[in-house]
């Protein structure tokens, strides 16, 4: 690969930001019409509460699809839940609940995780989605064996962080702390062959570049930030479900696609990621205010796939394009 190459694929342009900048601004106004309590100190409190796990998660998602092979972690959002119901039971329920110890199992248990689902993945060989989704079954059993309901508590300094009554909250401070990250992350070389093995797994490897262990790296990111994002839901919701965390892997995933960043790897990143998580929440209170009764469940999730299915394919447009280009 030569130095051109690979200063293009470094400095990628940030065309893929376009389309959810300007829903962002759409959506606000949108906002701003239909809910202006959203504005509102509590308002804003509330969606910063709400829209947090959505958004660590969705980060959680971006190294393994700028990676390339086609990979999209589908286990996010069970393991998401397997982290909260585990903290709940094991740590909490044995009165375990020092803050460094319980800030350290929940990164921990997310990395490790993610180490297993990328070792499969690289030394084993296993398609991703095979992986992943295999995962996501295992994980839904497992959460339920260890809680059957929701249950139990978060550990008794969280039990204020859910209230959403102040904008600048613990809550929101995990949020600035994953976001510092990834800032730095982004101007490493290893994100730099992140993006360059997502890009071209060949060309990267005849460069020199360790793409196994680019890989297994990937899966690392992914669980911190999968540990961030478990510790802000269990904040939400102040106890365990072993269910509910399920449920943000359609929306982690459809965010990561408005964000821009292509399932093929190479393109797209955490701004993308973080714009698209929050055009998700902007979508669903904006869906909130119109009264479609016993439905409004299947609508936001009808929602959600048209709008996922609408933005892979201005993805694959723009692949396109950009491949005639070249």
């Amino acid at each position: 690969m030569t130095n051109n190459t690979l200063k293009k694929i470094g400095n990628a342009n940030h065309g893929h930001l376009m389309v959810p900048s300007i829903l962002l601004i759409v959506l606000l106004i949108a906002a701003a019409i239909r809910g202006p309590q959203l504005y509102t100190n509590e308002g804003m409190a509330g969606a910063i509460m709400v829209a947090v796990p959505l958004i660590l998660a969705t980060l959680a998602l971006t190294p393994v699809a700028l990676v390339g092979r086609g990979g999209v972690d589908l286990a996010v959002g069970p393991l998401l839940g397997f982290i909260n119901v585990s903290l709940v039971s094991w740590l909490v329920g044995h009165q375990v609940h020092n803050p460094v110890l319980v800030v350290l199992y929940v990164i921990l248990a997310g990395v490790l995780y993610q180490l297993i689902q990328g070792a499969i993945i690289v030394y084993v060989r296993v398609a991703p989605i095979i992986v992943t989704l295999s995962s996501f079954v295992i994980l839904t059993g497992v959460n339920l064996k260890i809680l059957d309901r929701p249950s139990g508590f978060s550990p008794p300094w969280m039990s204020k962080w859910g209230a959403g009554t102040e904008i600048f909250s613990p809550v929101l401070g995990i949020l600035a702390v994953g976001l510092v990250l990834w800032f730095l992350l982004s101007r490493t070389a290893f994100f730099t062959n992140i993006k360059l093995t997502g890009a071209d797994e060949r060309m990267a490897y005849t460069s020199g570049v360790n793409i196994d262990g680019v890989r297994l790296g990937a899966h690392v990111v992914a669980g911190i930030y999968a540990g961030l994002a478990a510790l802000a839901y269990t904040a939400l919701i102040g106890s365990g479900d072993p269910t509910q965390g399920s449920t943000y892997t359609l929306s982690a995933i459809t965010a990561l696609v408005l964000g821009g960043t292509s399932l093929a790897g190479g393109r797209g990143g955490g701004l993308g990621s973080l714009l698209g998580a929050i055009n998700m929440y902007l979508i669903t209170y904006v869906l909130a205010t119109f009264s479609f009764g016993m439905v409004s469940g299947f609508v936001t999730q009808m929602s959600f796939g048209v709008i996922l299915v609408i933005s892979l394919q201005i993805s694959v447009l723009a692949a396109a394009k950009k491949s005639k280009s070249a």
